[in-house]
């Protein structure tokens, strides 16, 4: 199970038991969109290589 926690400057992840930041500008690049248009969906799939998605995304910019 991975868990996200968002703020301004980027994320805080737990996955498989790790703990790890993810920077607002890793995240980016990686999604090619501004921070706050990012969803929690596509971050997870940063972390995951096949996650299991549920519920509706949600951007980044609604949640902090």
């Amino acid at each position: 199970m991975t868990t996200l926690s968002f703020d301004k400057t980027g994320a805080d992840v737990v996955h498989q038991g790790t703990e790890f930041r993810l920077e607002k500008e890793l995240i980016e690049d990686a999604t090619r969109k501004s921070y706050m248009d990012v969803t929690d969906h596509e971050v997870l799939q940063i972390v995951e290589e096949q996650p299991s998605l549920s519920g509706e995304p949600r951007r980044i910019g609604d949640i902090v």
